[in-house]
């Protein structure tokens, strides 16, 4: 099947991304969420002729010249771009062989364990620890994350004295049994990043995201080598090659790209082949409840290192509402991949309208 035509729907956070065949079939994918006026432009600058005429069977071809002639021009929008119109392809690939995205990539839609995420800094630790106990009744999560310092904070806290008083708060309002994990959005050097560390430790807390700057390695390896609990990130990076040496270094022991930001599935499914051959847990990043916690959802299906955990937002984001059907629906903890073809799911036609 050849790609005739890439159709691109712009609005708010989110471009959607169509492709179609000669042949008159079609497949949906998304770009990355924010600045989605940028990245289109630069889907139809940039990324589209490389697929353009070309057969689908040529997709991983496509996805590799799409970066290296495009050497002068790396790398977030070209990358952002670039999942848009691969993801739309995964979608034609699927549907028209009758098979789920995770089938095509080598696994099974099953039920995926999912922890709620917090986003927010402005909670008071009281006001975490409550809203926590309540998702865990309503949804019955048996695992949370929470914001820890200011992000890219130069060592300073959302307010004084916050991240040493939630952590404990949260963990005290939850049972022993529900896991906690916390993200610092790259807001500490080494030492102070050390610091907080052991007072995770303290706390069990078993996963402590992007102590440092994440453009940082060394100083993260630093942090990791240092401490016990596991150090994750990678959300960022889109370079093939900042991945090989995060991970040769030990600067991480869970790797978490983002699909819509590496630049789709293909590119994903590298990290986390990078990090089996070192055995390390792959957990991808997955901030909002667009398609990049659906795509992420096939990704872990598909891939041997799968961490425990989807990343799964608990905030309202009235622009991520009503954008596909069926929506993303946690039930006991849990959600289960749609096992229809392609990403099994059909975008909003008003959203496109």
């Amino acid at each position: 099947m050849k790609i005739d035509r890439i159709e691109t729907f712009t609005r708010d956070h989110l471009c959607f991304v169509k492709v179609h065949t000669e042949d008159g079939a079609e497949g949906m994918g998304q770009a990355a969420p924010y600045n989605a006026d940028i990245t289109t432009m630069v889907l139809h600058r940039q990324i589209a002729r490389f697929f353009l005429g070309r057969s689908t069977s040529d997709l991983t071809r496509c996805v590799h010249e799409s970066i290296i002639k495009n050497h002068k021009y790396p790398w977030s929008y070209l990358c952002r771009a670039l999942a848009g119109v691969e993801t739309a392809i995964w979608d034609l690939i699927g549907k028209t062989r009758g098979k789920s995205v995770c089938e095509l990539l080598g696994g099974v839609p099953r039920t995926i364990t999912a922890y709620g995420s917090s986003m927010s800094r402005e909670t008071t630790p009281e006001q975490e620890a409550e809203r926590l106990v309540m998702f865990r009744e309503e949804q019955g999560f048996n695992a949370f994350k929470i914001r820890i310092g200011k992000e890219c904070g130069e060592n300073q806290d959302a307010w004084p004295g916050r991240t040493e008083a939630v952590v404990p708060a949260v963990r005290a309002a939850l049972p022993s049994e529900v896991k906690l994990l916390v993200d610092a959005n790259s807001c500490y050097t080494p030492r102070k990043a050390i610091e907080i560390g052991r007072m995770l430790q303290d706390n069990d807390v078993c996963h402590y995201e992007e102590p440092c700057p994440y453009w940082e390695l060394e100083w993260t390896a630093e942090v990791a080598a240092a401490l016990e609990i596991d150090i994750a990130g990678g959300e960022q990076d889109n370079d093939l090659a900042q991945w090989r040496r995060m991970i040769a270094m030990n600067a991480v022991n869970i790797v978490q790209p983002d699909v819509c930001y590496i630049g789709g599935m293909i590119r994903s499914m590298a990290v986390a082949e990078m990090a089996a051959a070192q055995g390390k847990t792959c957990i991808p990043h997955a901030a909002n409840r667009s398609m990049v916690t659906l795509f992420t959802m096939h990704l872990l299906a598909a891939i041997p290192n799968a961490g425990p955990y989807l990343e799964f937002s608990i905030e309202s984001q009235p622009w991520s509402n009503g954008l596909f059907e069926p929506a993303l629906e946690i039930r006991n903890g849990s959600i289960d991949i749609p096992p229809e073809p392609g990403w099994g799911v059909e975008v909003n036609p008003d959203w496109l309208s």
